[in-house]
């Protein structure tokens, strides 16, 4: 109404008038813009020049002369400093700084939110609902089995979901604590940036901080692998630690007996691939059991012997069900019955020839991936050869693996093919189930562990509780050092950053501070999630370190300051460090975003 000269001019803001004016209409018939204004922007309206536009877009006045702004492409120019037109396709958005770096912090900060209540021993379990059919429901505590089953849009929530993958794939534990510890990072960071600390100083602050808190694990770190009894006792109390978390809590000391033996048979070669782990509903969580060899979830055809001794396996993937023409489309013309039967008659000794291939490696345990049909069982068992047909794809090549035989396709050569060995193949029943049980593997680590329990849920989660502790336990059987847990490392490692950021200058000591903060918000986090008073806890443990107490750490059992060492909380010194790693680079790779590009999405056809 300015513009049309409608009404009167109103005094600027913060000046007072006794008398106003009419506006005269603008001369020219050009479109009306922004700078046909009686008054001046940046004199008038904003007399200081370092007042931000966003101040006062509440204001209404205000807000309508940033809808006219929209207009005049001449002053989103002058205006916003754009200094040209944009060159994204049409539909694409762009953020830029600060409002990229808050986006990247309010993303991250809330995936760290979301598994921030599945940490520690009394942490809680999420239910996960796939949108799939048949609505498939996980119960897990586990932070990169929830994060990998979210759909995340946020470009920096997903950086956090890739290092939780990472850590799952590095050391097997330690998933929820880095994303944790990731988040506590990038939330100092925003109130650091807040303060007008540059991003880049931010970073350096907490490159120190991190290469002295790693110093500090380092030297706190225990290594018992020349006497062998001190290491099992390690061993087991990482693997009742690394349990105490998971639904196996209450049978932690049965299942860390199970997880024990079995990496302690693989004669520090750490191949998981030898350890196998079977679901069978039924019984309790108490019933599950180590089983010396190999257990393949298959039984004997009718008709078979179910005891086979000095077993040579032959394993293959190939079809055995040849007997009828099977190429799609194909017609087959004949004048008479007769070449039907000629034709069937052609088809069975082709199988037979195969059967007979097959007889010639010496074996008496035929095992196929593919199914077997009925002809080609027929003739096996007349030139005494069992057959196990279907057998699953994971099954086949763990079982040649242990058995140290070799998959086979074609059966030309014979001395090509390597046979597998073992001592007794037998069937053994486990609750209602026929099983094959291999005993006396070339592989003598192999083992399976059988896990019962009272429905697929409870087992799903248990095997991804002892898969973890088995992880573990094969990264600190290659690194023999442990830490205490109950919280003790990170305040170690607290207390050895804010003793540097009294020594630093300048800013970077504030970034060394947040660091420290956000170490101490790993044991607050978990008496949280204990029901605890974690602000008394919290300040209690730290004072024990002042005092050098470096083996203090939060006892959930008493909800008080404990010593670790007698409570027998021990970790991991891998997972740790990975842990200290992955969270600082993850938080600086976020911290350094100060611009966010979206595409424009692939339209639909």
């Amino acid at each position: 109404e300015l513009l049309r000269g409608r009404v009167a001019r109103r005094p600027p803001f913060g000046r007072s008038s006794a008398t106003t004016t009419e506006a005269s209409p603008p001369a020219s018939s050009r479109p009306l813009s922004v700078a046909d204004l009686p008054f001046s922007l940046s004199r008038d309206v904003f007399p200081t020049a370092r007042v931000s536009l966003f101040a006062h877009a509440r204001k209404p006045f205000v807000s309508f002369l940033f809808s006219l702004v929209d207009e005049d492409p001449r002053a989103n120019m002058s205006m916003m400093g754009n200094g040209g037109p944009s060159v994204l396709q049409e539909g694409a958005t762009e953020e830029k700084g600060e409002h990229a770096r808050l986006s990247s912090f309010v993303g991250a900060m809330a995936i760290a939110d979301l598994v921030k209540s599945t940490l520690g021993p009394k942490g809680m379990d999420k239910i996960l609902v796939s949108m799939g059919q048949g609505n498939h429901v996980t119960v897990t505590n586990d932070g990169a089995t929830i994060l990998k089953s979210i759909y995340v849009d946020n470009a920096a929530a997903k950086v956090l979901v890739d290092i939780s993958k990472a850590q799952d794939d590095e050391v097997g534990d330690g998933t929820t604590s880095v994303v944790v510890f990731a988040g506590e990072l990038l939330r100092q960071a925003e109130q650091l940036v807040n303060q007008k600390v540059h991003p880049m100083t931010i970073i350096q602050g907490f490159r120190e901080a991190c290469a002295a808190a790693r110093e500090a694990l380092e030297a706190n770190a225990l290594d018992n692998a020349a006497n062998e009894e001190a290491f099992r006792r390690d061993l087991m109390n990482v693997a009742r630690t690394t349990l105490s978390s998971k639904i196996l809590t209450h049978d932690k000391d049965h299942f860390a007996r199970l997880a024990v033996d079995a990496v302690m048979r693989l004669k520090k070669s750490g191949n998981l691939e030898m350890i196998q782990l079977i679901q069978k509903p039924g019984g309790s969580l108490k019933d599950s059991f180590l089983d010396e060899g190999f257990i393949l979830d298959k039984k004997f055809n009718v008709g078979h012997p179910k005891r086979i001794e000095n077993a040579k396996i032959l394993i293959a993937n190939t079809p055995m069900d040849t007997d009828k023409i099977k190429i799609y489309g194909a017609r087959v013309r004949v004048d008479s019955m007769a070449k039907v039967g000629d034709i069937e008659a052609a088809e069975k000794r082709k199988m037979e020839d195969k059967c007979e291939k097959i007889a010639k490696h010496g074996c008496n345990l035929f095992i196929n991936r593919q199914l077997i049909y009925n002809y080609p069982e027929q003739v096996l068992m007349n030139k005494g050869v069992t057959s196990i047909e279907h057998a699953d794809f994971d099954g086949v090549e763990r079982l040649a693996l242990v058995t140290g035989g070799e998959i086979c396709s074609t059966f030309d050569d014979a001395s090509g093919n390597v046979l597998g060995t073992c001592d007794l193949v037998e069937e053994i029943m486990i609750g209602e189930d026929k099983l094959i049980k291999f005993s006396g593997v070339a592989k003598g680590e192999a083992c399976t562990i059988v896990l019962r329990g009272a429905s697929s849920h409870v087992l799903g989660e248990a095997e991804r509780s002892l898969h973890d502790a088995l992880c573990v336990l094969v990264s600190t059987v290659k690194d023999s050092r442990v830490v205490l847990g109950g919280g003790c490392p990170e305040m170690v490692m607290s207390k050895a950053v804010e003793e540097l950021a009294s020594k630093t200058p300048g800013k970077r000591s504030l970034a060394m501070e947040g660091f420290a903060k956000a170490l101490r918000a790993i044991p607050t986090i978990i008496c949280e999630n204990a029901g605890l008073d974690s602000s008394e806890i919290v300040s209690q443990l730290r004072a024990s370190h002042g005092r050098g107490e470096t083996t203090a750490g939060v006892d959930i059992l008493t909800g008080h300051v404990g010593d670790m060492a007698v409570c027998g909380v021990t970790e991991c010194f891998r997972v740790k460090q990975q842990i200290l790693l992955s969270g600082t680079e993850a938080a600086e790779m976020i911290i350094r975003v100060d611009d966010i590009i979206k595409c424009v999405p692939r339209q639909r056809e």
